[in-house]
């Protein structure tokens, strides 16, 4: 499926909502809702008008790492995106360049064997490409003190050139967000809980809608080559598994917040309903595999990328997609991380 909208400049959402005037908070974005080919214009503050006693919204518990760091490469300034840790310890990371104005740009990857410098007596090795889709993302050895400590102290959340500045890290960070022990989180920020308050959590529960936490940490995507998902390291507990499946014998709706956790969910599906497990996921979810599990899915409104596209299509069907984009576009919704939302319903 392609779609041929482009996203107008001034639509990118160039800082979160609660800064945009005084006495908003976060779930005073607007909010999209789609059932077919019809759409619906609301805030997200009106979400639980919109679900039902029984249904269930399966959210991703991702920490936002601060995962950008400045380094050196020779005498050459880099930025280093720290985006998945692998199982023998090494990192999986993208080697960018700073572009002056705060953000970064694509630098040719590699080659084997490139040294970096980072601040704290710390330093990287580049080993190998993570896949052989591409030299973007290498694996990387990292030599000196842990990378969640060197996070914690030099990182900066990963920002986008549509940005107007830098953020603190709590801005990247969801209500449902919880450190791991690890020190491990997402690359980016699992943004489409962005919106829920306390309050609005509060709300939905004194309503009758349950939560399931799943996990999911998101690598660093490709702001400039639109790559399909890296393999991710993800979770479902026992608990959300057996919420899932009583939400749908009782006849609820299961609703996903974001693609992270369709992903999650998706992937521990098997022939006797969700189970709990954790591993590696490399599902991408197209069309032509559909889902098992999700009813509906909320999403933030993000460039016409494949992957992207091929998930809510999975979820929603074709004509939904492509009257939910035309509607965003014609009702001047805001776009990306710190943007407005789109909720699909069955």
């Amino acid at each position: 499926m392609t779609l041929a909208a482009r996203v107008p400049e001034e639509l990118s959402a160039r800082v979160p909502v609660e800064q945009r005037g005084p006495g908003l908070e976060r779930d005073a974005v607007r909010m999209l809702v789609s059932r077919g080919a019809d759409v619906a214009h609301h805030t997200f503050r009106e979400l639980p008008l919109l679900l039902r006693a029984g249904d269930l919204l399966v959210v991703n518990t991702s920490a936002t790492l601060a995962a950008a760091v400045d380094g050196w490469a020779g005498h050459a300034r880099v930025v280093v995106h720290f985006s998945t840790r692998g199982d023998d310890g090494r990192w999986a990371v993208e080697l960018r360049e700073p572009d002056g104005r705060g953000t970064t740009r694509a630098r040719a990857g590699g080659p084997a064997g490139t040294e970096v410098r980072l601040p704290g007596g710390v330093g990287l090795v580049l080993e190998e490409p993570l896949s052989g889709r591409g030299e973007r993302l290498w694996w990387a050895r990292v030599s000196g003190p842990g990378v969640p400590g060197l996070l914690r102290e030099y990182g900066r959340p990963i920002r986008y050139a549509y940005t107007e500045r830098d953020q603190p890290l709590s801005v990247h960070q969801t209500v449902f967000a919880l450190p791991s022990a690890d020190g491990t989180g997402s690359a980016e920020m699992p943004s489409a809980a962005r919106p829920f308050t306390a309050r609005l959590v509060t709300e939905l529960v004194s309503r009758g809608v349950r939560f399931a936490p799943v996990t999911l940490h998101t690598g660093v995507a490709s702001a400039e080559a639109h790559e399909p998902p890296y393999p991710e390291r993800f979770a479902v507990p026992e608990a959300s598994a057996r919420l899932i499946e009583a939400t749908r014998a009782g006849g609820g709706r299961v609703v996903a917040v974001g693609t992270t956790a369709v992903r999650a969910v998706e992937s521990a599906v098997g022939a006797d309903g969700v189970r709990a497990c954790a591993g590696w996921t490399d599902l991408v979810v197209t069309p032509e595999r559909g889902v098992r599990v999700v009813d509906g899915l909320l999403t933030g409104l993000h460039e016409p990328q494949a992957s992207h596209l091929l998930m809510l299509e999975a979820v929603a069907g074709r004509v939904a997609v492509e009257r939910g984009y035309e509607a965003a576009l014609q009702g001047r919704y805001l776009w990306h991380e710190f943007g407005d939302v789109h909720l699909v319903l069955p």
